[in-house]
């Protein structure tokens, strides 16, 4: 059974950044999200067993499955591959997901992560795309694609491989197109031109290409004076012909309305529009960033509890704005919850889970250089 696209909504709910209260998923703010989000008219959500720590899938139950009919959403979540020892890992693995989210069958499933190594390797090893053709044929899973951070030569031998995927996610948005890691153009040219429908992560680059300098988003409102600067990443996402649904990790209700308003009577990008797109991302990318997006893999299971994330968007920070001292404050209170870039001790977890493929331990300890001295004394 194929994908109807017809009925997809371009804007999908990501479920990977949700509000927190007190460290736990705040569940009367994602109530009201999921609420404005169904009353627009979309439904696709997308979660994974990892996600907050493996409270998303539960959260997805809690505010979606209890509240709304089965039929009236579609749910997505996915299989990580570095949590299968042995084959009998992927039942347990999904019978805990099916528990999690309260429900009997997952809309889409996917094969979390496929990347050139061990994910691959171990997706192969244990024969997860039969097993996601069986668990299909028992009406377990609708739909069967994976999610992808590799190469793009990986990408067409899984392809050539395993026909049966019905889909693909993928990281896409604006500034990633030249990425020598990502692939994003590379990815997305592929998979257009096999007829592959295409799911997208990360338009808004972990809130990257939603906050930028003040020279930066001028350029945007002179064109567009009552978008957000977010809506042009979205709208340069979905106005590419073979995009299914773009995901957005919404935290706030704010981004939430935002995203809604970018999505309803949605606008392709206009040539001009396209062109200051052109513009802006040469204009980034004489900035040297890390290339974090927010996405939180690295932190469970870090024994000294660093927030990775949290110093690198300081360092971003500091990067463009170098007299800020709001950058500093933030990372005090970064310190006050957890630990120094300077408490790394090299253990490496972070760096096999990053779908960037970032150096997390060399950036740490040039982090610790430039923030420590004084985060020190903070803490």
């Amino acid at each position: 059974m194929g994908i109807d696209l017809s009925k997809m909504p371009r804007l999908g709910f990501g479920l990977m950044r949700l509000p927190e209260k007190d460290g736990a998923i705040d569940l009367a703010r994602v109530n009201d999200m999921v609420d404005r989000y169904m009353k627009s008219g979309m439904n696709y959500f997308d979660t994974a067993y990892v996600y907050h720590g493996g409270k998303s899938e539960v959260a997805a139950r809690e505010c979606l499955v209890k509240r709304y009919p089965r039929g009236s959403f579609m749910l997505a979540t996915k299989l990580p591959a570095w949590e299968i020892k042995k084959e009998a890992d992927i039942e347990r693995i999904f019978g805990e997901q099916l528990e999690r989210a309260g429900v009997d069958y997952f809309d889409f499933y996917l094969l979390h992560s496929i990347e050139d190594g061990s994910n691959y390797e171990v997706y192969e090893k244990y024969d997860c795309f039969s097993w996601g053709l069986k668990a299909k044929e028992q009406g377990r899973i609708r739909h069967l694609g994976f999610s992808f951070h590799g190469t793009p030569e990986l990408l067409e031998k899984v392809l050539d491989k395993h026909p049966e995927m019905e889909f693909v996610q993928i990281q896409l948005n604006y500034l990633d197109r030249t990425n020598p890691v990502v692939h994003s153009q590379k990815l997305y040219d592929i998979l257009h031109a096999r007829k592959v429908p295409i799911i997208v992560m990360e338009p808004v680059r972990g809130g990257m290409l939603a906050n930028m300098a003040p020279e930066i988003e001028a350029k945007f409102k002179a064109r567009q004076p009552d978008k957000s600067v977010a809506s042009w990443a979205l709208r340069y996402v979905a106005s590419l012909p073979g995009v299914m649904t773009t995901l957005s990790g919404m935290s706030t209700e704010e981004q939430m309305d935002d995203n809604i308003r970018t999505f309803t009577d949605f606008e392709p990008l206009a040539a001009d529009e396209m062109r200051i797109i052109d513009e802006v991302t040469d204009e980034i990318l004489r900035i040297p960033q890390i290339g974090c997006t927010a996405c939180k893999y690295c932190t469970d299971g870090c024994p000294m509890h660093i927030s990775i994330p949290d110093v690198f968007r300081t360092i971003n920070t500091l990067r463009r704005y170098p007299d800020d001292w709001r950058a500093k404050n933030f990372y005090s209170g970064v310190v006050s919850r957890g630990g120094r870039a300077a408490d790394c001790v090299g253990c490496g977890q972070c760096e096999g889970v990053c779908p960037q493929h970032l150096p997390i331990i060399k950036l740490l300890k040039e982090a610790a250089g430039i923030l420590d001295a004084d985060a020190g004394k903070q803490a």
